[in-house]
């Protein structure tokens, strides 16, 4: 069982996800020996600017043509954002590596103001994310919170355009494009929770490729996977749509692995939110997927029910 010595990358063609791909490109080759290409690809998620991904379908509209590619053979490699990754891949895909995390946190962008704290009463701010979107209105509940989609360059190119007093975007994304200067503060996890996977690289191929597969896994980096392992869980173990605003962020403590989730309500994005904590010895991908479970069944024993619609 031989690795190959040259495969084919497929990925979305914004800035952002070149860079991603082009880090894997470069990572290949250097640690691995394995020479790759690149095939650009535009994707739903890319087309569908007008309406929120909640209401469309949701992330996996980011990687079904991707795994299209795979599928026919045209690729053999998907490099993803993991956050845009369906908890559940469909049937006869592997996600093989997760990759070192950048920084998972949600940064404040705005060309006027240094921080929330600091907008002003009914301030307009720019996220498509539910997620965001019921943190933001729980710690400023006077803001007016609109619909931002497109890739990164097109939501800093709106909000140069002044249609919005800030927005809020992951600041992986700006710190990896050279972008960091944008970002006026770096909101704590204590304030708004990441999503699952923020800031990690996921590595997607066919589960017929044990060879790519084994690979693949020397590029990826434990704790994160882990982490992530725990992060997706409580997506999964809720049901793991789009439309569920859900925040899960797990961090290492020594050997210990603390997991925080908070939930929003669907539809009243003012409603507090559903908050827990668990924390325990993670060695393994079954116990780090235990963890996000027990998270899963806190934020239910809160009610979680009524705050999952539809």
């Amino acid at each position: 069982m031989t690795a190959p010595t040259s495969i084919t990358i497929a990925t979305r063609e914004s800035r952002l996800a070149l860079w991603q791909a082009e880090h894997v490109q470069a990572r290949l080759a250097s640690e691995l020996g394995i020479s790759a290409a690149l095939l650009g690809m535009t994707t739903r998620g890319d087309q569908i600017l007008d309406r929120t991904l909640s209401k469309v379908g949701g992330k996996g509209l980011f990687v079904k043509e991707l795994e299209a590619a795979l599928a026919e053979g045209r690729a053999q490699l998907a490099v993803h954002s993991l956050k845009d990754v369906p908890m559940e891949l469909p049937e006869g895909f592997s996600l093989v590596a997760v990759l070192e995390r950048e920084d998972p946190r949600d940064a404040f962008v705005s060309n006027d103001f240094a921080s929330l704290t600091e907008l002003p009463q009914g301030a307009v701010i720019g996220s498509s994310s539910l997620r965001r979107v019921t943190q933001i209105l729980n710690l400023r509940p006077d803001l007016r919170v609109e619909p931002l989609r497109g890739n990164l360059d097109t939501r800093l190119r709106k909000l140069d355009e002044g249609g919005y007093h800030a927005i809020v975007l992951a600041a992986a994304g700006l710190k990896r494009l050279g972008l960091a200067q944008r970002v006026r503060a770096v909101f704590d996890i204590t304030e708004l929770l990441p999503c699952a996977g923020q800031g990690a690289l996921g590595l997607e191929i066919r589960a017929d490729d044990p060879a790519l597969a084994t690979a693949l896994t020397r590029l990826a980096h434990m704790p994160t996977q882990l982490a992530c392992e725990a992060e997706r869980a409580v997506s999964r173990a809720l049901g793991g749509s789009c439309s569920m605003p859900l925040a899960a962020h797990a961090r290492w403590q020594g050997s210990t692995l603390r997991l925080d989730a908070a939930l929003g309500h669907a539809e009243a994005h003012t409603s507090p939110l559903l908050r827990a904590s668990v924390a325990g010895d993670v060695h393994d991908v079954n116990a780090a997927r235990a963890l996000g479970q027990q998270a899963a069944a806190s934020l239910r024993e809160l009610g979680s029910a009524a705050y999952l619609l539809g």
